[in-house]
C-alpha cells in the first residue's frame, strides 16, 4: 500500500511539473500557469498566441514547445529561462531574433526555427554551447555562419528550403554531425548533386577542396519538352552536330535520348524526351531541379484563342513541370516558324507568353484561396501544417523566360536562339547556381571514364562491374571511397547511371545511360503493339515460341495492359538482332533475365514504379525442400510471369466486376489534388498498393484491393479545377466496428503521400462527403502528423452537423478515429498493422513437412512468410 502512495505521490508531482495546453485555442496565457513556478515542460503547441507575456516567470522551465501559433515578435523574456534545454517556435511568423537572447540559454540542447521568416541566424547562437539539434528549414537565410561550426555538439541540423549558395566547410570539419540536410537551396558550393548523396559525401567534397585544386564547372542540365514532332530533336541534334539537321516521321525520339554541346565557356547537357503521353511515364525517373527546362511548342499547330490547344502543346508541360520541379527555369521555344506568316509568329508569341502567366497567377490565386478558408477555420490551429504547405507553394517562384521564336530550317537561327539562353544562364539573378565549384578530381574522374570509352577499354555499351571500374580509374589523391561519390554526382547530373539504391543494381554502373534507356524505348513505346505484331516467325522458334504464343501475348496486352516476360525477351532479342551487335545481345540477355527469373531492366522498371510484376503464388509438389539461398522450385504448371502497365489500359471492367456497386454504408474519402493530378500519379500509387496487397484488380482509373476480407477501392477523378482520388472501403460481413476498414484506408493514403513526396509543388488535402447523397459538402480532414492527436481533437464530439445540410453523422464514419492506425508519419502503423494482418496467419518456423492442400514440402529450420 505505501508503494502505490509513492507512485500516486509522484504522478501528482508530475501533473504539476509538465503541462500540455496544446489546441486550447489560448491567445493569452492563463493567469494560473504563471502562478506557478514548479512547471518544467509546457506545450502550447497550436493555439493563438501572439505573445508570451509573463513567460520568464516560469524560471524552472525546461521545455518550451510554442510552435504552430501567430508570433510576429520573438518572445525575449525566453532568455530568462536560463535552465530551457528544449525551445520549439517553429511554424510561427518570426522576420528576427534579438541578440542576447541565446547567450542566456546555456542548457539548450534542442532548437526550432523552422518555418519563420527569418533571413539570418541569431548572431549570440554559438553561446549555446550544448547545442545537439537545429531546425532552420524553410525560411529566407543566405548565408551560414561560420561560428555555427563551433557548436562542438551539434548532431543534426536542417536547413532546408532557404536561399542558401554556399556550405561553410567548417561544419563539416568536426566529427559530431550525424545528420544534415541542405535540399531545396540553390547550391553551386558544394552543388546540390553533392548534397543529396549525404552528409559524407560534403564532407568527402570539402576534404577534396582542401587537398586539391578547384575549378569552376560551367555546365547546365537542359531539357527539352514538349508535344510530338514539336522539333525538340531538331534543335538538339543541330547544336550538338553544329549543323542543320532534319528529322523525319519516323525518326521521332522514342523515350529519351541524350546528347552533349557546348558554347563558349559553357557546356549544355541536354535530355531530349518524347513527347507521346506513353513515355511521360518514365520521365520522372530522370526529370531532375537545378536544370534549364526548354518547352517546345510548335507554332504552327498553336491555335489562338483556342484553349485545348494552348492546353496541349503548352498549360499540360508547364503544370507538370511546376508540380515536379516548381523552382525551375523554363525557356518556351517556338518552332515550325518557317509555316507560320510573319505577323501570326508575333501573335502567337504574346498569346502564349500572356496565357502562361495568366495560368501561373491563377494558380497562385487558388493556393492563396485555399490558405485562407484554412486560416478563417474556427479550429485553424489544427490545419497548421496544411497552410504551411500552401505557404511554400505560393513562395516557389517558377521562372518562365521570355518566348523565343526559331526558325528550324536555318541553322544561323536555331545558334542565335541558344546566345540568347547563353546570356540568360549567365545572369545570376536567373541561374545563381550555374556555375558550380568543383574539386579538380571530380573533372578527373570525368575525363577517364571518357577515355575509358574513347579508348574501347570498355565495352562498347558502357557497361562495367563497380569493382572492375574503381580499379580501371585511376586518378591520383582520391581513394576508392571518395571515387564512389564523385561516381554518385556523376549520376546524379545524368552522365552515368549508377543505382546505388537498388541491390539488383548496385554494383553495375552505366557508363553509357542511352544503353539503358535503349532497353527502355524497347518496352515502354507508342507503337509497342505494333512491335509485337511484327516479331518474325523465324525469330520466334529461335526462343523456343511458336505464333499462339505471340497471339497470346497480343491479346493480353490489348486487353489487360500485360506483357508476357517471354514476350518482353523476344521482342528485345529481335531488335538487337536487327541491331546485329553480339557483345549487345550478350549484355541484353543479363539485363532482361529467362525463362526462370527476371532480369535486372525489370527490376528498375519496378523499382521506378513503372510496371506491376504478377506474383506467382503455386506451390510446388515437385519441390523435395525448401533450404535458404537456394531457388525455389516452381511447379511446371505455374501461370507465367507477367507485367502490368497500367498506363496502356483501356476499361475498368475486371474491377467493376469484383466491385459491384457503390454503397451508402462505404467509407469514403477523398484526396484532392491542386492544380491536377500530375500524369501517371494515379499509376504509381496503384503499383505500389497492388505490392503491398496481394489481392488486387487493376483497371484504367480504377484500382481494387482485398485485404482480411475488406473491399477497398480506388477511383481517379482528374478535370479541371476538379481532381481528386476517391477511397472507398466496403464492411467486412459480420464486422461492427470502422478500425480494420479506416485502417485499410490509410494505408492506401500512405502510397499516395509516399509518391506525393516526388512532386514537391503538387498540393492535396483530405476531404470526406456528406454522408446525406443530396448534400455537396465535404468535411476537411485536419494535419495527419501526430498519432492523431488532432482528429482526437475534433472528435470530442461523438457527432458531426454538416453545415450544408445540418444533418448529423457518426463521426467514425467521417474520419479515421483510432489511435492503432497513426504514428508519427501518420499513416505506417496502419500500413504495419495490414500486412501483420495479412502474413500472420502464414508465417511458419517449423521442420519437416508442410502440407498445403495436395502440396508437400519438407522445410529445414527456416522460417518463411507465404
Amino acid at each position: 500500500m505505501a508503494g502505490r502512495a509513492e507512485q500516486s505521490q509522484t504522478a501528482e508531482q508530475n501533473q504539476g511539473r509538465d503541462v500540455d495546453l496544446s489546441m486550447r485555442r489560448l491567445k493569452v496565457l492563463p493567469l494560473d500557469i504563471l502562478q506557478n513556478p514548479q512547471i518544467c515542460q509546457l506545450n502550447l503547441d497550436r493555439n493563438r498566441l501572439k505573445n508570451v507575456r509573463d513567460i520568464s516567470e516560469l524560471r524552472s522551465l525546461e521545455t518550451l514547445i510554442l510552435s504552430k501559433n501567430e508570433l510576429v515578435d520573438f518572445p525575449s523574456e525566453i532568455g530568462s529561462l536560463r535552465y530551457l534545454e528544449k525551445l520549439h517556435l517553429n511554424q510561427n511568423k518570426i522576420p528576427q531574433i534579438p541578440e542576447g537572447i541565446f547567450s542566456c540559454l546555456p542548457l539548450l540542447k534542442q532548437l526550432k526555427l523552422n518555418n519563420n521568416r527569418l533571413s539570418d541566424f541569431p548572431g549570440d547562437l554559438t553561446c549555446c554551447a550544448e547545442l545537439q539539434y537545429l531546425n532552420m528549414s524553410h525560411n529566407l537565410i543566405r548565408k551560414i555562419p561560420d561560428a555555427i561550426g563551433k557548436l562542438g555538439k551539434l548532431e543534426e541540423f536542417y536547413i532546408e528550403n532557404n536561399k542558401l549558395c554556399e556550405l561553410p566547410p567548417v561544419l563539416f570539419e568536426g566529427c559530431s554531425l550525424r545528420r544534415f540536410s541542405a535540399r531545396a537551396n540553390p547550391l553551386r558550393e558544394p552543388p546540390d548533386e553533392v548534397c543529396g548523396g549525404g552528409l559524407q559525401h560534403i564532407r568527402s567534397y570539402f576534404k577534396q577542396l582542401q587537398n586539391n585544386e578547384s575549378l569552376k564547372d560551367k555546365r547546365v542540365k537542359t531539357m527539352f519538352l514538349g508535344a510530338s514532332m514539336a522539333g525538340k530533336s531538331t534543335v538538339c541534334k543541330s547544336l550538338t552536330k553544329r549543323e542543320l539537321v532534319t528529322i523525319a516521321e519516323n525518326d521521332r525520339t522514342i523515350g529519351i535520348e541524350i546528347s552533349e554541346f557546348q558554347i563558349e565557356d559553357f557546356s549544355f547537357l541536354c535530355w531530349d524526351f518524347a513527347g507521346h503521353l506513353e513515355y511521360y511515364l518514365t520521365h520522372h525517373v530522370f526529370i531532375t531541379p537545378q536544370a534549364l527546362v526548354v518547352v517546345v511548342i510548335d507554332l504552327h499547330r498553336y491555335k489562338l484563342d483556342d484553349k485545348d490547344s494552348f492546353k496541349e502543346l503548352v498549360g499540360f508541360w508547364i503544370n507538370n513541370i511546376f508540380m515536379r520541379v516548381p523552382d525551375s527555369i523554363v525557356l518556351p521555344i517556338g518552332t515550325h516558324v518557317d509555316l507560320c506568316k510573319k505577323d501570326d509568329v508575333q501573335m502567337k508569341k504574346k498569346d502564349i507568353e500572356e496565357k502562361i502567366k495568366e495560368m501561373l497567377t491563377e494558380r497562385n490565386e487558388n493556393l492563396n484561396q485555399r490558405l485562407a478558408k484554412l486560416n478563417e477555420k474556427s479550429q485553424c490551429e489544427l490545419y497548421r501544417d496544411q497552410a504551411n504547405k500552401l505557404d511554400d507553394l505560393v513562395k516557389y517562384n517558377l521562372k518562365v523566360l521570355d518566348l523565343i521564336p526559331v526558325d528550324c530550317t536555318q541553322y544561323d537561327a536555331i545558334n542565335k536562339a541558344w546566345m540568347q539562353i547563353l546570356e540568360s544562364v549567365r545572369n545570376t539573378d536567373i541561374f545563381p547556381n550555374a556555375i558550380r565549384t568543383l574539386p579538380v578530381t571530380y573533372k578527373k574522374v570525368e575525363k577517364a571514364i571518357t577515355g575509358l570509352i574513347e579508348t574501347q577499354k570498355v565495352p562498347f555499351h558502357g557497361t562495367v562491374a563497380l569493382d572492375e571500374l574503381l580499379e580501371m580509374v585511376n586518378v591520383h589523391n582520391i581513394d576508392s571511397e571518395q571515387l564512389e561519390y564523385i561516381l554518385s554526382y556523376l549520376h546524379r547530373i545524368g552522365l552515368i547511371l549508377w543505382f546505388q539504391n537498388l541491390q539488383a543494381l548496385d554494383k553495375i554502373v552505366f557508363l553509357k545511360p542511352s544503353f539503358l534507356i535503349t532497353l527502355f524505348k524497347m518496352i515502354v513505346r507508342h507503337d509497342l503493339l505494333n512491335q509485337l505484331n511484327n516479331i518474325p516467325a523465324k525469330t520466334l522458334k529461335k526462343e523456343s515460341a511458336i505464333k499462339p504464343d505471340q497471339q497470346k501475348w497480343i491479346v493480353d496486352f490489348q486487353t489487360k495492359a500485360t506483357l508476357h516476360h517471354k514476350a518482353i525477351m523476344v521482342l528485345v532479342k529481335h531488335q538487337l538482332r536487327v541491331n546485329g551487335n553480339k557483345e549487345l545481345h550478350e549484355i541484353a540477355e543479363d539485363l532482361i533475365g529467362d525463362d526462370q527469373e527476371k532480369g535486372k531492366l525489370f527490376q528498375i522498371l519496378e523499382y521506378f514504379d513503372i510496371c506491376l510484376s504478377s506474383k506467382l503464388q503455386a506451390l510446388n509438389p515437385n519441390a523435395p525442400e525448401f533450404r535458404p539461398g537456394r531457388q525455389w522450385l516452381l511447379p511446371d504448371s505455374a501461370p507465367p510471369l507477367t507485367y502490368l502497365f497500367p498506363s496502356y489500359l483501356t476499361d475498368a471492367k475486371v474491377v467493376s466486376k469484383q466491385w459491384n456497386e457503390d454503397s451508402d454504408d462505404d467509407l469514403h474519402v477523398r484526396a484532392f489534388f491542386l492544380p491536377e493530378i500530375p500524369q501517371g500519379f494515379f499509376h504509381r500509387v496503384t503499383i505500389k498498393l497492388c505490392n503491398f496487397i496481394c489481392s488486387h484488380w487493376v483497371g484504367k482509373e480504377r484500382c481494387l484491393v482485398i485485404c482480411n476480407g475488406r473491399k477497398l477501392l480506388l477511383k481517379e477523378h482528374n478535370e479541371e479545377a476538379n481532381s481528386y482520388i476517391e477511397f472507398r472501403c466496403k464492411e467486412k460481413e459480420g464486422e461492427t466496428d470502422f478500425e480494420g476498414r479506416w485502417s485499410l484506408i490509410m494505408t492506401a493514403i500512405e502510397k499516395v503521400k509516399k509518391v506525393l513526396e516526388e512532386w514537391p509543388g503538387l498540393h492535396y488535402s483530405l476531404k470526406t462527403p456528406c454522408r446525406n447523397p443530396s448534400c455537396g459538402h465535404y468535411f476537411d480532414w485536419p494535419d495527419l502528423d501526430e498519432k492523431g492527436r488532432d482528429i482526437e481533437q475534433i472528435l470530442e464530439e461523438k457527432e458531426k452537423t454538416c453545415e450544408s445540410c445540418g444533418e448529423n453523422f457518426q463521426t467514425d464514419l467521417l474520419f479515421c478515429t483510432s489511435k492503432r492506425s497513426w504514428d508519427s508519419n501518420g499513416t505506417v502503423e496502419a500500413a504495419n498493422s495490414i500486412m501483420t494482418q495479412q502474413t500472420i496467419q502464414n508465417t511458419y518456423n517449423v521442420t519437416g513437412n508442410y502440407v498445403s492442400g495436395s502440396c508437400t514440402v519438407n522445410i529445414k529450420e527456416q522460417e518463411f512468410h507465404q
